[in-house]
């Protein structure tokens, strides 16, 4: 930490691969379908990784989607409401 505004800490210490949150919700089921199937996700969208590992929002996003995911693969697809 060098003391700085834990906000603008941040902006400077960006990785340069992180796509944003836009470019990461685009392509966020396809992210988690592949972690959900025990493919190394951030080899395939490394940007999306980098971007998960500084983005609380997005991280949560990512960890509810494969929550779904994992719990339709336990049921055998959707359930009722």
């Amino acid at each position: 930490m060098t003391g700085w505004p834990e906000g603008l800490e941040r902006l400077l210490t960006t990785d340069p691969r992180d796509v944003g949150c836009d470019a990461a919700r685009a392509v966020l089921h396809v992210y988690v379908e592949l972690l959900a199937a025990g493919i190394d996700a951030a080899e395939h969208y490394p940007g999306v990784a980098s971007h998960l590992a500084a983005c609380d929002a997005c991280a949560e996003a990512a960890d509810g989607l494969l929550a779904a995911v994992q719990d339709e693969g336990l049921h055998g697809g959707p359930q009722p409401g």
